[in-house]
């Protein structure tokens, strides 16, 4: 039997809620496009607006992402970005931020090979504080989302406007922390949901947990975050900020003096929008 350990997710959302608006929940691919940028780029994160921080652990087969965060991904691995990196990314982290949440997402086969429980004790004492794992699904709980609660990792689901009632039970069964809605089917960085149809989905969804809901895929712009804010407890930007890295780079894909900087500005953006909200 799993047992409930609060985390910083929690924490994070409980006080969100008493402010009565949405977070901001970014997403960057660790080592993208090199792991000291990108250990800038993390490090400037919550003073620009995040309020949770996923950070995306590179894969050669990030099948459910867009181009966008392929390209990252994959700049992240020609870098040498190894899982024992981006441990050590949030370790650096937690050197001087000990409030923020951060969230590992990717792919399995990474956490396969380190392997597991290794992976999981590291994460922990590195100061993550949730675990993403799109690949696995809620039939494969005994592998790493049992494992992880354990330790006091949250484990996040994600739903779709395909999740029927019926899946969805399966899917909140040892989900904590969050539950993660995409607001469209297919791949990151598409375009974006009608928010009335999202304001839908979030309610259908609120009525069958109490967890927070936060909303991704194809948020680009603060108005769009502040439209997807409305019924949600978290907005989640992620496409958008790994082609901000994109486009500051030179020819041959390295880092500029404009790179820290692009991200963060459209974090402040961000921010700034769902706070006003």
């Amino acid at each position: 039997m799993t047992k409930k350990i609060e985390t910083r997710i929690d924490r994070r959302f409980a006080a969100l809620k008493k402010e009565g608006r949405a977070g901001l929940v970014t997403f960057i691919t660790a080592g993208d496009p090199d792991l000291e940028t990108s250990k800038a780029i993390l490090a400037g994160l919550p003073k620009a607006g995040a309020d949770v921080i996923e950070l995306g652990m590179p894969f050669s087969d990030p099948m459910a992402d867009g181009p966008a965060i392929q390209a990252s991904s994959l700049r992240a691995l020609k870098a040498g970005q190894k899982m024992r990196d981006t441990l050590e990314m949030v370790r650096d982290f937690r050197k001087t931020d000990a409030d923020t949440p951060i969230v590992l997402m990717g792919y399995y086969n990474p956490i396969y090979v380190y392997p597991n429980d290794a992976f999981l004790d590291e994460a922990a004492e590195a100061g993550v504080d949730g675990l993403i794992v799109v690949d696995l699904p809620p039939e494969a709980d005994d592998e790493l989302c049992l494992p992880a609660i354990e330790r006091g990792l949250n484990f996040i689901r994600l739903a779709t406007p395909t999740t029927d009632d019926k899946r969805l039970t399966k899917v909140l069964k040892n989900t904590s922390g969050f539950l993660y809605y995409v607001s469209i089917t297919g791949i990151t960085g598409a375009s974006s949901a009608n928010p009335d149809d999202v304001q839908l989905q979030v309610a259908r969804l609120k009525k069958a947990t109490t967890l927070p809901v936060a909303v991704g895929f194809g948020v680009r712009t603060p108005e769009q975050a502040r439209e997807m804010a409305k019924g949600a407890d978290g907005v989640v930007v992620g496409s958008a900020l790994v082609r901000a890295i994109e486009t500051s780079l030179t020819e041959d894909g390295r880092a500029t003096g404009n790179t820290v900087g692009s991200v963060l500005s459209l974090v402040e953006g961000l921010g700034a929008a769902l706070r006003a909200s």
